[in-house]
Order: structure tokens, then C-alpha cells, then sequence
């Protein structure tokens, strides 16, 4: 029950908790140190182990520890506050002062106190900045809030379900002895407050919180303990400890807000608001409905356990629980088959018939038990011994994914490498080349393909890929380079594809090949540019070849046309010639044939016009025969050319 030293006249020295208060304030400023230097330690380590290792198992777990240490630091200090308003009120019990001068002494003392601790500058910088705040809320809920918030942020930064197994080695051990050995000392305190809980009215919910922090602290011994490279369930458990102090740091927080609602005055006894609910319920047995009714009852004067439907309902709890957990386990038997599954039924661990897609009701388990079977789902698996994980999905108007890299200068994960035959010289030998083979299965429609697919094969994706890697290699055996990259890809790819499918046909697998897919044949890409360089070689020597055989065929092609017009024009000078003899002939036979009707008279005729035709276009020259006497007159046809004048460069006529 809280005191109100202004208006309640108690001898306090009577009560134990004013009596102890300095004690108790002693061990908590004590307290308070501890786990505050524990706390910058593990701050200290997560810092460095981030640097160099930051998926490692030690950071969710020291700062799940650290995370915890605050919790009781902020229950520590709230219950120091107390002890110290109490040690005060008992030093000012006998005052005379008025209640005004008597609160200020209080709040004068407290300060001067406070000064003692590691807390001081905090105080001080609480009192300067928040000071319109704690008008409304006590500078206890203002540290509790600030604490509890600052575990919360320390938990959420360790928080990776996707951390990757490894191994510690000794180091583990080592610290999973140390975290035993806090706990230890933690248990001890527990121990300690248990004991002095009827003289302290604080230290059974210290207690309570004490626990929290060592349940958190075994956790993370047994995660250290188990840890290896082949476990991962250590690494989600250390992660998944850190729930326990977030709902406690989260639970604090709201009760630190609900606090403002609570009246606060210097001469009344403050309240120990920092008790989790979550952590009283771990004592055994626990008693939820009970720490319910009592905080009730001590807060809000409400006995509920005076109130017989509240009775009724403990008594009746019990069996209405069973009959929810028999219904629960009479509701196992119910099953919903999704449109893309089957379900094969096992009836006292025997398969008895498959269920197609629907709602179907099965005996309970473990009396029956239905197994989910794939149907028609397509699959896509890769002939390498990749993992096949997912890409993320990459952006349209992004760059395009790395499987979309087809150069063979660039290594692909899902390539496979093989040997194939080859042939230098006239020897034999091999060659290796990287090809990226898939194959897009699915499980038979069949329901003996269902049985086969899940009790005669552990792993289909394996059994499908080691019976392909077996094929390949029987059937990339006796092929060459040339005959891979010459032939036709889907001839290719069917014979895999059969071959394939008859060797999982005789396992009995019940998986059924939908298609067989190869997307490249190249050389490996470390000897990609060397077989770039022969390709290249061998085109520069066929362009060369053919660029001969282009200028051997145009040379002949000339010749051929030279000669074809040479002999043309043979022929039609001799068809011309013939034929101007063949007109000369008739023209002559004519002029014979004339002459001899004619006589004279067609020879001066044919004179006359030869004549005529000779000085049509000549320059003649006429002299009279009377010039001379009685000769016959002289015509003279000779061309004079005028002497070219030197200077002018032109003909000059006399």
C-alpha cells in the first residue's frame, strides 16, 4: 500500500522497506553498474564481430544478452528511485517544515544523491531538455521508455532468420561456459530477491525480470553448444531468443505511458510500475487468471474471485479445453486438396488409395495421415549441379539477368561440362566443351506414377540428374565438336530426352519428361578466345579461297567475252564483204548486160555520171582550151592549203 507522509502520521522507522531502504539502494546502484559495464562490453564485442564476421551466430545473440541487461537496468533504476524517496522520507520524518519546504528538501537530497552514481549526467541532461515532459510523466517512466526502446532497436538490428550454418569451433564453448556462469550469478540475485520479497515489495517483480534475462542467457549456452556446420535450427533458436525480451521491453513501454495517468506528488510514495506480466508467468505453475485477479484487486480494489461466474469458469476451463483439444484432433482428419495436388491416404501407415483435389475426412492422425503429391506441376532442372535457386526477378526497363549471358567467354552456373571425342592427326584424343542441358519434367498423372514418385524416390531433382550426367556422357561420347555444333538441336535433344526417359521408366521414378532443352554447346570459356581465333582463321582462309575463285572466274569470263566479240566481228566483216562482192557482181552484171545492148552510148553515160558524182564535192579549176590555141580544155582538181601565219596561228589566203 502506497503512503502519503503529508497526510498519513506513520512511524516509518517501523515499516522493514523504510527501515532497509538505504541497503537496498546500496545493492541497486551496485546492480545498476554491473549490468551497465556488461552491456558496453557486449556492445563493444558485437561492434567488432560486425566488422569482420556480420552473419555470424554471436551478433543475434550478444545483442539479445545486451538487450535483456538494459530491461534490468530500467527495472533497476525504477526500483533504486524508490529506495531512494524512501531513505529520504525517513530522513525528513521529524522535520518541522511545511510540506512545500519539506518536497523541496526531498528533490534537493535526491539530486545531491544521484551524484553518486554513473547516472548523473543522464539526470542532469533529462532535467535541462525533458523538462516539459516529466510535467506529465516521471523522469522514472522517461528512462524506462528510453532504456527499453533502445533493447528493442538493439534486438531488431540482430534480427536474421536467413543466417547461414557454420562452425565455432572452441570459441563456442568457451563462451557458452561463460554465459552459464552469469547465469548463475543471475540465479543467485533471483534467489536473493525471492527471499526478501515480504520486506521488499519491489524485489518479487525483480525477480521475475531476473528470470527473463536468464532463460535468454541459457538459450543462447544451448545455441553455442549445438552449433556446427550442419545444424541450422541453433542459429534460428538464438534468433527467435530475442522474443522474450522484446514482448517484456515492449510490455514496460506501455506501462510507462500508461503511467501519466498516475498522480505523481513528491509526499506520495511512487509506484513500481517496471513489473512484466509476461514475466510472472514464468513461475511454475503458472497462474495467469490468479496475477489477473490479485493485480485487480491491489490496483482497482475489484475481488474478482469473490464473483462465482469467474469461479465456474476455472472449474469449467479444464473439461471445455479438452473438448476443444479433442475436436482439434478429430479436425486432423480433414483435408483440403488444392486444383494443382493429389494426396495419397495412409491408412494405419499403409498407402491405400490417392485422393484427388477436394475435401476429403481421413481418420485422425496418427490412425491416418495424407501425404501431398504434386499434379501437373512443371518443373525445370538443369543437367549441372547447380542448386537451382530462383533469380530475383529482374526490372523490364533494367539490365538484362546474368542467365541471359550467352557469350561463351562468360562462365554460366548452369553449364555443365563434358568430354566429347575429337580427332589430331589421325589419333584419337578428347576435347571438353560447357553445355547447358534442362529438362522440364513432371510427376506422372498416374496414380501409380503418385506411389513411385513418393516412396520409391527420396529426391527426384537428384535421381533425374545423375540418370541425365550418366547419358550425356554415355551419348556426348562418341560425338566431335563439329557434329554437336553442325547438328540439329532438336534431333539432339529428342535422343537425350528418350534416352532419359527410359532409364526413369526402369527405375520406376514415375516422373514423366515433358521436353528436353539445350540452350548451348560452346568450349569451355577459358578456351573460348583461342577457339574464337580459329574460327576466325578458318573464316579468313575460306574468304580468301572463295576471293581467288572470284577473280579466276572474272578473268576467264573476259577472256571468254573477247573472244566471242573478236569472232563476232569476224563474222560480220565476211558477211559484209560477201555481200558488197554479191552487189559489186550484180551491179557489174547489169552494167555489162547494158553495155552490150547500149554500146557506146551507156559507157559515156556511165562516164558522165562517175564524173558528175567526182566533182560534186570538189574544188575545180576550168581552163578554156581557147587560152592556148586549138587544145582540149585542162580540169584541174588539186586542193591548195594556205601557209598558217606564225603569229596569229590561222591560214592566210594570197
Amino acid at each position: 500500500m502506497r503512503l502519503d507522509i503529508e497526510t498519513q502520521d506513520i512511524d516509518l522507522e517501523a515499516i522493514p522497506r523504510f527501515q532497509l531502504a538505504s541497503t537496498y539502494k546500496r545493492q541497486l546502484q551496485y546492480g545498476i553498474i554491473g549490468f551497465t559495464l556488461l552491456t558496453v562490453l557486449l556492445l563493444f564485442t558485437w561492434l567488432v564481430i560486425a566488422i569482420f564476421a556480420p552473419l555470424s551466430i554471436w551478433v543475434p545473440l550478444q545483442l539479445n544478452i545486451a538487450a535483456i541487461l538494459l530491461v534490468l537496468v530500467a527495472a533497476f533504476q525504477s526500483a533504486w528511485r524508490i529506495s531512494l524517496w524512501r531513505e529520504q522520507a525517513l530522513a525528513q520524518q521529524g522535520s518541522s517544515h511545511s510540506s512545500d519546504a519539506q518536497s523541496e528538501a526531498i528533490e534537493k537530497d535526491m539530486a545531491q544523491d544521484a551524484s553518486n552514481v554513473v547516472q548523473t549526467f543522464f539526470h542532469s541532461f533529462a532535467q535541462q531538455w525533458i523538462k516539459p515532459i516529466q510535467s506529465a510523466i516521471s523522469i522514472n517512466a522517461i528512462w524506462i521508455i528510453g532504456l527499453t526502446l533502445f533493447a528493442f532497436l538493439l534486438i531488431a538490428t540482430g534480427w536474421n532468420l536467413s543466417l547461414p550454418a557454420q562452425a565455432l569451433g572452441k570459441s563456442a564453448y568457451l563462451f557458452a561456459g561463460i554465459t552459464l556462469l552469469l547465469a548463475f550469478a543471475l540465479l543467485v540475485l533471483e534467489r536473493y530477491l525471492s527471499n526478501h520479497q515480504d520486506k521488499w515489495p519491489e524485489a518479487s517483480h525483480l525477480a521475475m525480470l531476473v528470470r527473463v534475462a536468464i532463460v535468454t542467457l541459457i538459450l543462447s549456452a544451448v545455441c553455442l553448444s549445438y552449433a556446427s556446420a550442419d545444424r541450422v535450427w541453433p542459429l534460428r533458436m538464438a534468433v527467435l531468443s530475442g522474443l522474450l525480451p522484446t514482448v517484456v521491453a515492449l510490455e514496460l513501454i506501455v506501462r510507462a505511458l500508461l503511467s501519466a495517468f498516475t498522480p505523481q506528488r513528491q509526499s506520495l510514495e511512487p509506484t513500481f510500475f517496471a513489473n512484466s506480466f509476461m514475466a510472472e508467468l514464468l513461475r511454475w505453475p503458472p497462474k495467469p487468471i490468479q496475477l489477473m485477479q490479485e493485480g485487480l484487486f491491489q490496483r482497482f480494489g475489484v475481488d474478482l474471485r469473490q464473483v462465482w461466474a469467474f469461479s465456474f469458469i476455472k472449474r469449467a476451463s479444464l473439461p471445455v479445453l479438452a473438448l476443444i483439444v479433442f475436436c482439434a484432433w478429430l479436425l486432423t482428419g480433414v483435408h483440403e486438396i488444392p486444383m494443382n495436388g493429389r494426396g495419397i491416404y495412409e491408412k494405419f501407415g499403409k498407402p491405400v488409395s490417392v485422393l484427388k483435389s477436394g475435401l476429403h475426412t481421413t481418420l485422425p492422425w496418427p490412425f491416418g495421415r495424407l501425404v501431398p503429391v504434386e499434379n501437373g506441376v512443371v518443373h525445370e532442372l538443369t543437367a549441372s549441379s547447380d542448386n537451382n535457386q530462383l533469380a530475383p526477378l529482374t526490372p523490364a526497363e533494367g539490365p538484362a539477368p546474368e542467365t541471359a549471358n550467352r557469350l561463351w567467354d562468360a562462365t554460366h552456373r548452369s553449364e555443365k561440362s563434358q568430354i566429347i571425342a575429337s580427332s589430331n592427326d589421325g589419333k584419337q584424343n578428347f576435347q571438353i566443351v560447357d553445355m547447358d542441358v534442362r529438362f522440364i519434367y513432371r510427376i506422372g498423372l498416374t496414380d501409380q506414377d503418385a506411389f513411385n514418385a513418393t516412396y520409391k524416390s527420396a529426391d527426384l531433382p537428384t535421381l533425374i540428374r545423375r540418370t541425365a550426367s550418366r547419358i550425356l556422357v554415355h551419348d556426348f561420347a562418341g560425338r566431335t565438336l563439329d557434329d554437336l555444333l553442325s547438328e540439329q538441336r532438336n534431333t539432339l535433344s529428342n535422343d537425350v530426352g528418350q534416352a532419359v526417359q527410359h532409364d526413369l521408366d526402369q527405375l520406376h521414378s514415375g516422373v514423366e519428361l515433358l521436353a528436353t532443352a539445350i540452350e548451348a554447346i560452346h568450349p569451355p570459356a577459358k578456351a573460348a578466345n583461342a577457339y574464337h581465333k580459329v574460327q576466325s582463321s578458318q573464316i579468313e582462309v575460306q574468304a580468301l579461297i572463295a576471293r581467288e575463285k572470284g577473280k579466276a572466274a572474272a578473268v576467264l569470263n573476259k577472256a571468254h567475252q573477247q573472244a566471242s566479240l573478236i569472232d563476232d566481228q569476224a563474222q560480220a566483216s565476211a558477211h559484209q564483204t560477201m555481200s558488197k562482192a554479191k552487189a559489186d557482181k550484180v551491179l557489174f552484171d547489169a552494167d555489162h548486160s547494158a553495155s552490150k545492148v547500149a554500146g557506146q552510148t551507156f559507157l559515156r553515160e556511165q562516164y558522165y555520171q562517175q564524173l558528175t558524182q567526182g566533182m560534186s564535192q570538189a574544188n575545180s579549176l576550168i581552163i578554156d582550151h581557147r587560152i592556148h590555141g586549138n587544145k582540149s580544155p585542162t580540169l584541174d582538181f588539186r586542193r591548195f592549203t594556205a601557209p598558217i601565219d606564225p603569229v596569229s596561228n590561222t591560214n592566210t589566203t594570197h
